[in-house]
């Protein structure tokens, strides 16, 4: 009997199995969960600890340690990512080789994670950074198999429409996180005088609750990737597709599957410029999204809750952007795709650098600012932006390696974004030690970083999908169970 494996390629369609995409990013639900929480409170419990510790008069002069401590995280991550990448390349097991560790890190984060603001309020700042630092282990864990895990099923041509996909659930784990944050507001449990929280009895859980609800979320997302994510069986099912989907990638030369031959020059250099790019703009974009919380408290003199709000607002750019991102690129192909999403964002930090210059900030005698309009709109600009840039920029990378090597290319990518998000928070607070800037040159930064990347990318070789055996239109909503 003839099977589907034995079909010509040439007469197998692609198409994107919707079901099994979502279903998939439930791994990614997880992790911008659980950031999206960190990166929120993490950089304030640090401003506040380490303000407590060193008697500082402002908070400008604890930023660069909160820099500091936030970038030792990322340079963690910089490390085992690329580790944890490899070595579940070369894992076999009944589970499969990404799941394991899915499961394991997951767990241990969900643990660890609720410790971290129970240590903040009992003023421990070796214990609140300890916990931070068993949290970012066993993310990094579970990170970069679970990012893999979506190319590891999905055909090279296919794999922008899935990764934006992946990327609106891990936006909705985002979004679940946000909403937690403006009902448990972190400036309520401050005080609007954050000095009194050192002598004053704040509720904890107004700070435990929304890491109590990322960990039980990150833990059920990991279950609903275990009960209907069979890895053995799905990379046997898609086989015939993967090995179609070499033929039609979109690289300068052809990858072969074969771990000893090196990359091409061409591929090579398509690949060097992208991860130089990608750092440049994460650099931007973590630069400011680590501080973003202390801008509005501190700068703007806003209720905290005044960011999630700005987030979510970004994240609804965002899902817009990876609902049409992977369209775009198989209409103009990656290159100039991430390049309209770059420029965007570089125009939406102008205008707020521009805005930011003309329109003084006033303190408030008593209680908090309103929060700025403009940033509303700012931020959504930048958030479908960006989301252009990430939807397409990940399997652009993995479009270079062959089925065996994509953990080991999903860290590189990591790497190149981890080693931005190291540097950036200790440059960006040792900036603001220094007189002449301050918070209010915060666009500065990310928008000429921005730019420096968008000239880079603009030197990678754009290369559009083949039209053949893709399939379009409504026989691409096809799902197979």
């Amino acid at each position: 009997m003839k099977t589907k494996a034995d079909s010509s390629n040439n007469a197998m369609p692609l198409k994107l199995n919707y079901k099994r995409t979502f279903i998939i990013g439930f791994a990614f639900f997880g992790i911008l969960l659980l950031w999206q929480v960190y990166d929120s409170w993490c950089p304030t419990f640090l401003t506040e600890l380490f303000k407590e510790a060193l008697g500082a008069a402002t908070i400008e002069e604890v930023q660069y340690l909160v820099g500091i401590m936030m970038a030792i995280d990322n340079l963690a991550a910089l490390i085992m990512l690329p580790i944890f990448g490899n070595l579940s390349d070369k894992t076999h097991t009944k589970l499969g080789k990404r799941m394991p560790y899915i499961l394991v890190g997951t767990f241990c984060c969900a643990v660890a994670f609720p410790f971290v603001p129970v240590f903040f309020h009992y003023h421990n700042l070796g214990g609140t950074i300890v916990m931070m630092a068993i949290v970012v282990f066993f993310a990094m864990m579970y990170r970069n198999p679970a990012v893999a895990l979506m190319p590891d099923i999905t055909p090279k041509p296919l794999r922008s429409k899935a990764n934006g996909i992946i990327n609106i659930m891990g936006y909705i784990g985002g979004a679940f996180a946000t909403i937690v944050g403006i009902v448990f507001v972190l400036s309520s449990y401050l005080g609007v005088d954050s000095v009194n929280w050192i002598n004053k009895t704040a509720n904890i859980w107004l700070i435990e609750a929304p890491f109590l609800v990322a960990s039980v979320l990150m833990v059920i997302s990991a279950l609903v990737l275990f009960f209907f994510i069979n890895e053995n069986k799905i990379e046997e099912e898609v086989r015939p597709e993967m090995e179609l989907g070499e033929k039609l990638a979109q690289v300068e030369n052809s990858v072969a599957n074969d771990d000893e031959k090196p990359m091409s020059k061409a591929n090579k250099i398509m690949l060097i410029l992208i991860l130089v790019a990608e750092f440049l703009w994460f650099m931007a974009d973590n630069g400011i999204s680590t501080f973003m919380g202390n801008y509005t408290l501190y700068y703007l003199h806003c209720e905290t809750s005044s960011n999630m709000i700005n987030t979510i607002v970004g994240g609804v750019g965002s899902v817009l952007g990876f609902l049409i991102g992977g369209i775009l690129a198989g209409k103009i192909g990656r290159k100039w795709t991430i390049l309209s999403g770059l420029g965007l964002t570089v125009a939406s930090l102008l205008i707020w650098l521009i805005l930011s210059l003309a329109i003084p900030v006033i303190v408030p005698e008593d209680g908090y600012n309103t929060f700025p309009i403009y940033l509303y709109f700012i931020w959504a600009i930048k958030g479908f932006g960006m989301s252009l840039v990430h939807v397409n920029s990940y399997p652009m990378v993995v479009e270079l390696c062959s089925s065996k090597k994509v953990g080991k290319f999903t860290g590189y990518y990591y790497a190149s974004s981890m080693a931005a998000q190291t540097i950036t928070p200790i440059c960006l607070g040792s900036l603001l030690l220094l007189d002449s800037f301050s918070f209010q040159l915060l666009p500065v930064y990310a928008l000429s970083l921005t730019f420096v990347s968008f000239i880079t990318f603009f030197f990678v070789k754009n290369i559009k999908v083949k039209k053949e055996n893709i399939k379009k239109g409504l026989e691409a909503l096809d799902v197979d169970d």
